[in-house]
């Protein structure tokens, strides 16, 4: 899996802390590059491409992390081959940021945040934390109170997101509450994109992660 890594440039006084963000669907891993900046300094970035051509799915030139079947339903064999992949990249993370991680947060556009999702629910004991900027919670991805136990959600969304609707997000919450999670949820009067707003918010999140040891 190719992506691009931007090491922390300022001390953790606590721990490594490594951010994995996953573009949305039609694009690659240099679209949210821009986001390095706003987000806390002594977190290390990594940006993956998806394994997935986006073409064959009508999708555009860029790449897709699976293969999208309508309402909040991904496909299973495509979403499985691209958390495998992840599975390769988590595994060689270590190596890269000089030591063992502390918090390991997973997430992304659209998407992306849909297989954070999937990858923290199905793997538990491998991510601290979902970032999900207007991602949506997959309805064939069991969610329970042992798979949220002891990690840290944060879901952002466009009230008038006419990609990936406002009622998901609400429905995803709910499923994400029921099951006892630490969700932080927070709205925004956009469509689907991630304004500055969100990236404070986002940004002031990952920064209370010491805090919630």
């Amino acid at each position: 899996m190719e992506y691009d890594y931007y090491p922390a440039t300022a001390d953790s006084p606590d721990a490594v802390k490594v951010l994995v963000l996953m573009h949305g669907r039609g694009a690659n891993r240099h679209d949210l590059a821009g986001l390095r900046g706003p987000l806390p300094s002594d977190w290390h970035l990594v940006l993956p491409d998806a394994p997935h051509p986006g073409a064959p799915w009508g999708y555009g030139p860029g790449r897709a992390w699976y293969r999208f079947l309508g309402d909040d339903v991904p496909d299973p064999e495509s979403l499985q081959a691209s958390m495998a992949e992840l599975d390769g990249l988590v595994d060689a993370l270590p190596a890269r940021v000089g030591g063992p991680i502390e918090h390991l947060v997973v997430g992304g556009f659209s998407q992306g945040g849909t297989v954070g999702h999937s990858y923290a629910l199905t793997r538990p004991d491998r991510v601290s934390g979902v970032l999900n900027f207007s991602g949506f919670l997959p309805s064939n991805v069991p969610v329970s109170a042992e798979a949220v136990a002891g990690k840290r959600f944060f879901w952002g969304h466009g009230m008038d997101d006419p990609a990936i609707p406002f009622a998901l997000a609400v429905r995803g919450r709910a499923a994400l509450k029921a099951a006892g999670a630490d969700l932080e949820a927070r709205d925004y009067g956009i469509g689907h994109w991630i304004d500055e707003g969100e990236l404070r918010d986002a940004s002031a999140w990952l920064g209370q992660f010491a805090i919630h040891d």
